[in-house]
């Protein structure tokens, strides 16, 4: 009972603590000492924060407080070009304390502080935030107001290659943790005044700051508007990730299909950006939000703008089609095999039989088991370190596949199956996506053991209804082939020349359309008279 009595007083006295994480406006105290007492009060048990008292002045009779947290700020920054500045190259000058008491906060502000990032707040609560920030403050005795430094420097990695949208051609820079290092990869790529970055912070008591990217005279101002009154709608203590912020504020909650694209490429973002569509970035986070997100964007690579139009529309169609049989080819095995193997030759059909000779099992248990193994190996694969992760992939789908058919537990065409679904499955380019073809797989699968290829067809009719009806931020989520604009189609299933890209997705309904003038197609050089001007 003792322990529980301990515990108890301990939560009791985290809950009457004099920080609550609201927003109501806390006054500085003038007192200096009084200051440094409610710091220490709120930031109890805090010993990474420091405090550093000092006095400034020939007579040592001016006195500073400054706090900050260690291993969030630069402490470089702050011994040479803070604290050295005020301790000792205020000493060179001797004005008479008397005299400047009245303006000292603007003379250490606009006179002192050798900082590029600085700003004055009357709000013990919001400096307490900018602390906890990586920021650092410093309080004046007598001023009821405190001096904020922007002297971020926590611990953070440079861009790297994205590791879930590999491409062979195409910048290998990558978001990373730290919101201000992506929007700078993103304002690297447009350099334009008009591209907007507005930053909040979401979160009681994380204080997640977030910022949307958007270009002001191109994006629609509808979806805009509606962007903000979503992330204003959020009410929750913490945002550790941006999928907290793809979860809540998606339009359709029960859907397997995500209604937001996340990537982790700024050249992507980037793109997205100049189409008229909205970036969200979440500290933190190396997922950057692009709403709204339809289904073809989802299929589509980076990579596919930085190749000929020939190949990208190729490699655009086999992707598309690998996608497609990821979803079928299993239900599709279940009701040929158990229904209608009439419909296949004569030949093929003995084959599969033969194969399945000796098989105790039905075609759907024969197929769950089999996915459900894939599963568990890529689930294992992601979870272990990367040398072992990749082995364990390779290596066990070989042994569990051969020793599966050796036990006659699986036919050899059912391995086959599954392997041609699973290296289809790979060329999904966005992991969310990827995701939900595969809980759509496992539900026509159970269709197809159920009622054969009328299943399948109930199946997919249902998931077409479902997909017709979902929309991302008011945009049909099967655009542009909902909306059927011809001018869309040369960016969707195929790829047509960058010459022809005149004008922006229709269904976006951006302010500005055009993005390029019309160019002739049709050029032609003469190759006879190059570099010979001059020859006589």
């Amino acid at each position: 009972m003792r322990i529980f009595d301990l515990l108890k007083k301990k939560f009791s006295d985290v809950d009457e603590s004099p920080y609550d994480g609201e927003v109501e406006k806390r006054e500085i105290p003038k007192d200096i000492e009084k200051t440094l007492k409610v710091l220490k009060e709120i930031l109890k048990d805090c010993d990474d924060v420091i405090y550093k008292d000092f006095r400034v002045g020939e007579e040592q009779n001016i006195r500073y407080l400054l706090v900050c947290v260690d291993g969030l700020s630069d402490k470089m920054l702050i011994d040479n070009f803070v604290l050295e500045s005020l301790m000792l190259d205020a000493r060179k000058v001797k004005p008479n304390v008397g005299d400047i008491r009245s303006h000292l906060f603007e003379l250490t502000e606009k006179g002192t502080l050798a900082v590029t990032e600085l700003k004055e707040e009357d709000d013990l609560n919001k400096v307490i935030v900018s602390i906890l920030s990586a920021d650092t403050a410093i309080f004046i005795d007598g001023c009821d107001k405190a001096i904020v430094l922007g002297t971020k420097a926590w611990p953070a990695r440079g861009p790297q290659e994205p590791k879930s949208e590999g491409v062979i051609r195409g910048p290998s820079d990558g978001f990373v943790e730290t919101l201000r290092f992506n929007t700078a990869l993103i304002r690297r790529r447009i350099r334009d005044p008009r591209l907007k970055v507005k930053q909040e912070q979401i979160g009681l008591r994380s204080k997640t700051d977030i910022a949307v990217m958007y270009i002001e005279d191109i994006v629609n101002k509808g979806i805009l508007q509606k962007v903000y009154d979503r992330l204003e709608g959020i009410d929750i203590d913490s945002i550790i990730e941006s999928g907290y912020i793809e979860q809540i504020i998606e339009d359709n909650i029960f859907s397997p299909f995500p209604q937001i694209q996340s990537t982790e490429r700024p050249d992507a973002a980037a793109g997205a950006i100049l189409e008229g569509r909205i970036v969200i970035i979440v500290d933190n986070s190396p997922f950057v939000l692009i709403v709204p997100g339809i289904l073809l964007s989802m299929l589509h690579s980076s990579e596919d703008y930085y190749q000929r139009w020939v190949v990208a529309s190729f490699v655009r169609i086999t992707r598309i089609t690998a996608a497609i049989l990821s979803l079928l080819l299993p239900a599709l095995y279940i009701a040929i095999t158990s229904y209608n193997p009439d419909i296949i030759p004569y030949r093929f059909a003995l084959s599969i039989a033969g194969s399945r000779e000796g098989v105790p099992f039905p075609a759907f248990i024969e197929a769950a088991i089999m996915e459900l193994s894939l599963e568990l190996l890529r689930e294992a694969g992601v979870r272990l370190p990367d040398p072992i992760g990749g082995t364990i992939g390779i290596v066990g789908g070989i042994i569990i596949g051969q020793a599966a058919v050796s036990a006659k537990v699986v036919s050899p065409i059912m391995v086959i199956i599954v392997s041609i679904t699973a290296i289809s499955s790979f060329t999904i380019p966005n992991f969310g996506l990827n995701t939900g073809f595969r809980i759509i797989r496992f539900l026509l699968m159970i269709f197809a053991a159920v009622l054969g290829l009328y299943g399948v067809m109930i199946g997919l009719i249902v998931v077409l209804i479902h997909l017709v009806n979902l929309k991302s931020f008011g945009v049909p989520y099967l655009a542009p082939l909902a909306s059927m604009s011809s001018k869309d189609f040369k960016d969707s299933v195929v790829r047509y020349p960058i010459e022809t890209f005149i004008y922006r997705p229709e269904f976006l309904r951006v302010k500005n359309k055009k993005r390029m003038k019309r160019m002739s197609l049709n050029i032609k050089y003469d190759t006879n008279d190059s570099g010979k001007e001059g020859d006589k």
